[in-house]
């Protein structure tokens, strides 16, 4: 390597050994160069763990002085639960800071900068910044917002089907795109499932490879249906579960109900389910007038209450009415769509519900952000450009 695009290339792929174990926090690389060799790198690689610039340094091969480090992102200034990148590499006399992307983090936009500069240090700043920006919409996000990043995940047809006439979804994709489902829920910090999905299968909704981080698991279920005896709640001592119901609407509710509402409840957190109410989001009224409108919780305060609770991002795999309603209510960041090369035809499902759009001039518009070739399938990620 002897370029500086090599060495940030670097920086770059050493982050991403950090994901799905640094979260909250962002994805993170270094890389020290002196005389035209790299002498220390590192990455972020677990939350509450050293950052990419501590481990870069303690990694030296030979003193810094005078040398410069690649980093993906600002470095920090401020204490957290580990002391300022800033110090580290003022205290090592590197010379040259090339920095990828800028932290919107308060405590630190700009901030790292500065320090850097009021001790004498060269700084470059948003060297390869398109690049470095990728690694972290999910940092980027949370931490403007408060809000998790959502990622719809669907596989279907080469017609758009994810489903045939009579149900049927097993399975649509080859092994090696399930394979590489496990892997991408291993990157986000909750998976959202709804009741018609948890009633239908039964699934577990968690990881099955050996060493990565399991999800939170989230349902969405309206009216408190999910069953006692089923995999989920069976299993949450073990991998947390979050049930997100309607709360209570008053004089609409029997007392009956609202007792076994109470009772059922009160059964989930002994089982060490978090049960959460969320007020209800009405459908619009031309959902109503055909027929398909559904009264379901509110997205956008179930969104802000997983916030609060320092989830920052969350694989949507949900059914078409799940998925319909997260569009409606503006919540998904990104779509990633497994495409497998069949085709159903017919009346099979589609991945969104819902009355659908009237002229194109209305859609949710998407902007494309890679392929990948997955087994005999294709996953096309997309970002969603008109998010709210």
């Amino acid at each position: 390597m002897d370029t500086a695009k090599e060495y940030m290339e670097r920086a770059i792929s050493l982050a991403k050994n950090g994901r799905g174990f640094t979260n909250p926090n962002p994805l993170v690389g270094a890389v020290i160069v002196k005389d035209g060799k790299i002498i220390g790198e590192g990455c972020h690689e677990m939350y509450g763990g050293l950052h990419a610039e501590r481990n870069a340094i303690k990694s030296l091969k030979e003193p810094a002085d005078g040398a410069t480090i690649y980093v993906t992102l600002e470095p920090c200034c401020h204490y957290g639960k580990t002391p300022p990148c800033t110090e580290a590499i003022i205290e090592n006399k590197i010379a040259h800071v090339v920095i990828g992307s800028r932290d919107p983090n308060p405590k630190v936009a700009g901030k790292g900068v500065k320090a850097l500069k009021d001790a004498g240090i060269k700084v470059t700043e948003d060297y390869m910044r398109q690049e470095c920006d990728r690694l972290n919409p999910v940092f980027f996000h949370y931490i403007s917002t408060n809000t998790p990043y959502v990622v719809m995940k669907y596989a279907m047809t080469a017609d758009g089907k994810i489903a045939t006439k009579t149900g049927k979804s097993k399975w649509i994709t080859c092994v090696e795109s399930r394979d590489y489902v496990q892997e991408l829920r291993s990157r986000y910090m909750g998976i959202m499932a709804g009741i018609g999905t948890v009633l239908a299968d039964d699934p577990m909704l968690n990881v099955r490879i050996p060493g990565k981080r399991n999800p939170v698991r989230i349902i969405c279920d309206t009216n408190l249906r999910i069953p006692l005896d089923g995999r989920l709640c069976k299993s949450a001592d073990e991998f947390p579960l979050i049930v997100a119901c309607a709360e209570n609407s008053g004089d609409a509710e029997s007392a009956s109900a609202t007792f076994q509402k109470r009772d059922k409840i009160e059964m989930l957190k002994n089982m060490e389910v978090t049960v959460l109410e969320i007020p209800l989001s009405i459908a619009p009224p031309e959902q109503k007038k055909m027929g398909v409108g559904k009264q379901g919780i509110d997205l956008n305060a179930l969104m802000q209450r997983l916030g609060d609770m320092k989830i920052d991002s969350i694989l949507l795999e949900g059914g078409g009415t799940l998925n319909e309603g997260a569009f409606r209510a503006g919540i998904v960041n990104e779509v990633n769509a497994f495409i497998a090369p069949k085709i159903f035809g017919g009346a099979g499902r589609t991945p969104v519900d819902g009355v659908g759009v009237e002229v194109p001039d209305e859609s949710y518009e998407l902007e494309f952000i890679e392929t990948l070739a997955v087994g005999s399938d294709i996953m096309v990620s997309y970002s969603v450009k008109n998010y709210k």
